[in-house]
């Protein structure tokens, strides 16, 4: 019997290991434009395998990151060990948690946000993060939004190496409904090491999103100021335009001041 994918969160960190660079200088990029004052606490909820956890906590910030993957969150803490850098790494909710402090800047990236399958939920989130900014903060969310004439059927390939081991996932949409907005993936593993090849699979369901959608959505949290939309350039200077020809898409948002 293959394990879950998040048995290994390892490998899942060396296959996206090259968009690390990318996505935390745009983070820094986005306070830079957008931000108020320095950056100094960060938070992100459905950390995963800590990727952008650690790289920004080695570049100097004081950040949070929450996972209910048990597997991920020990090796994330590992992995500030061996870079001898601290973070606080929580077992938490993306729809249901409560921290004791306020954050410059929260980030979720990399399609974290479809897991939650209701509007209810995605609204609860977007919430909770309002509710978790300083009046001025930011919130940079990424995702894949789905075009109307966007190709239901898709198989998609990441592959990562280092040393002698290499890493390949491949994902394929098993079914995909766009009147109950989710779709059914697979993605299954295969990584080589020293030590012979390892396999893993999970299945799981997405919630889909056409832009009206979203902007319906976001027009329900209104502590959440959208500020501008990005792509998965993450170009700073390049900002889109949120329409039916947008696909990959990188929301920034500012905490309204409740007392404005």
């Amino acid at each position: 019997m293959q394990k879950s994918l998040y048995d290994y969160p390892q490998y899942y960190d060396l296959a996206f290991r090259d968009e690390t660079d990318d996505e935390a200088d745009f983070i820094e990029a986005a306070w830079a434009k957008f931000g108020d004052g320095p950056l100094k606490h960060l938070l992100e909820p459905g950390c995963g395998s800590g990727r952008l956890v650690v790289e920004l906590a080695r570049r100097g910030y004081d950040v949070t990151g929450f996972d209910l993957s048990e597997p991920a969150l020990r090796y994330t803490r590992s992995r500030l060990r061996r870079i001898d850098r601290t973070a606080e790494v929580l077992n938490a909710d993306m729809i249901d948690f409560s921290l004791p402090r306020k954050f410059d800047m929260a980030y979720c990236t990399m399609n974290t946000f479809r897991h939650l399958l209701t509007e209810n939920d995605a609204r609860s989130h977007l919430q909770m993060v309002a509710d978790h900014l300083r009046p001025g903060g930011l919130y940079l969310l990424g995702f894949h939004l789905m075009p109307p004439d966007a190709d239901e059927e898709c198989i998609e390939r990441w592959r990562g190496s280092s040393g002698k081991t290499s890493v390949c996932f491949t994902l394929r949409v098993l079914d995909f409904c766009r009147r109950t907005r989710l779709e059914s993936l697979r993605i299954s593993m295969l990584a080589k090491t020293p030590r012979g090849e390892i396999r893993g699979r999970s299945e799981f369901q997405l919630r889909l999103y056409k832009a009206a959608q979203f902007k319906t959505l976001i027009a329900k949290v209104p502590d959440l100021e959208l500020l501008e939309v990005f792509d998965f350039d993450y170009d700073i200077d390049e900002p889109q335009r949120l329409d039916n020809e947008l696909a990959d898409a990188v929301f920034v948002f500012r905490r309204r001041d409740s007392n404005a």
